[in-house]
């Protein structure tokens, strides 16, 4: 049996196909859209028994070519570009094609874990999987908010595990490709590479220059949460996945630049050190960017708890020390 990782060269999901690997698993078909052919290097280290490009696999699907072949699909694949404005495009990509996947599985009877977005709660300030704390800001985030939707619809109706992951701000190894939607921690790390200094906004919204705080999740624990469903096909629902515990930019600015000074053999420093020196600065916050900024995003995770998923998460300090190991061995 097959298990099918749809956005397989992209960041999550590649990672996913390593880590089905680390396991013994290489019967895996990675499905995704290769216009942006420099994605393929995440895969290169990667072992797999079939690469499709998207619209050839919902093709194949829909003649049955896989019927009775896949034993699960780990759906990654969709845009994510919180700027794109084009609604049509986003629907087909995100709404569409997701319940294309989740009508086959029903079908077949077979496992199907999602990736959502914490993008679905919008300015709001809680942020717990239930329908009155939803409500999307642009059109990606109404895409992912949609599909959760019609999912909840059928809950009643499922014949086979059905389990949605709302990401909250995923950072970790193979995201280079994502250009300027890649992570902060990435972006973080090529500005002191470049110029031996990070920038941050100064203070927005009550909070103190550096001060706004996220849910900052490595790819790592991202990946261990999606294979706990993967091993227990019985449990399904729409879940929250950070780490439970908001950081601030100040914290992960200075565990960038303190993991890039360790690799220099320089010794770590406290912020307001960072600060003094000049290594982190602070830059007007943009005038676009007020009243539709998240200055704050901390994942409820207690329905993710209550599944039995008892693994403590990396804290920024941890998952950017190791993200800068990683991309420093990338030269």
């Amino acid at each position: 049996m097959f298990i099918v990782v749809t956005g397989a060269a992209g960041f999550i999901g590649s990672n996913l196909v390593k880590a089905l690997n680390a396991r013994g698993v290489s019967d895996i078909i990675a499905v995704d859209n290769l216009k942006k052919g420099d994605k393929f290097r995440n895969l290169v280290d990667c072992e797999i028994a079939h690469y499709i490009d998207k619209e050839d696999f919902i093709e194949q699907l829909d003649a049955g070519d896989f019927d009775g072949e896949i034993g699960a699909i780990l759906h990654q694949g969709a845009c994510s570009d919180t700027m794109e404005q084009d609604g049509r495009y986003m629907l087909d990509n995100n709404y569409q094609y997701s319940l294309a996947l989740l009508d086959y599985c029903q079908i077949e009877e077979i496992p199907f874990i999602y990736a959502s977005s914490a993008s679905v709660y919008g300015a709001g300030k809680v942020f717990r999987e239930e329908r009155e704390f939803e409500g999307p800001l642009n059109v990606y985030g109404y895409s992912k908010f949609l599909f959760d939707q019609i999912v909840r619809r059928r809950w009643d109706e499922l014949t086979a595990q059905v389990v949605g992951l709302r990401y909250f701000n995923v950072y970790g190894a193979r995201e280079s490709h994502k250009g300027r939607m890649a992570s902060v921690a990435f972006h973080h790390f090529n500005q002191y590479r470049e110029t031996g200094k990070v920038k941050l906004f100064a203070g927005c919204d009550g909070y103190g220059d550096g001060e706004q705080r996220r849910d900052f999740v490595s790819v790592e624990d991202v990946v261990r949460v999606n294979l706990h469903f993967l091993d227990h096909p019985k449990q399904s629902g729409i879940f929250n996945l950070g780490t439970g515990r908001a950081q601030s930019f100040n914290e992960l600015a200075a565990a960038n630049v303190n993991a890039c000074r360790r690799h220099e053999g320089k010794p770590a420093l406290p912020l307001a050190e960072l600060v003094a020196q000049g290594i982190i600065e602070y830059t007007p916050f943009p005038e676009a960017l007020i009243g539709k900024y998240q200055s704050f995003t901390q994942a409820d995770i207690g329905r993710l708890r209550e599944t039995g998923y008892d693994a403590p998460f990396l804290t920024v300090e941890e998952g950017v020390d190791r993200y800068i190991d990683w991309l420093s061995r990338q030269g």
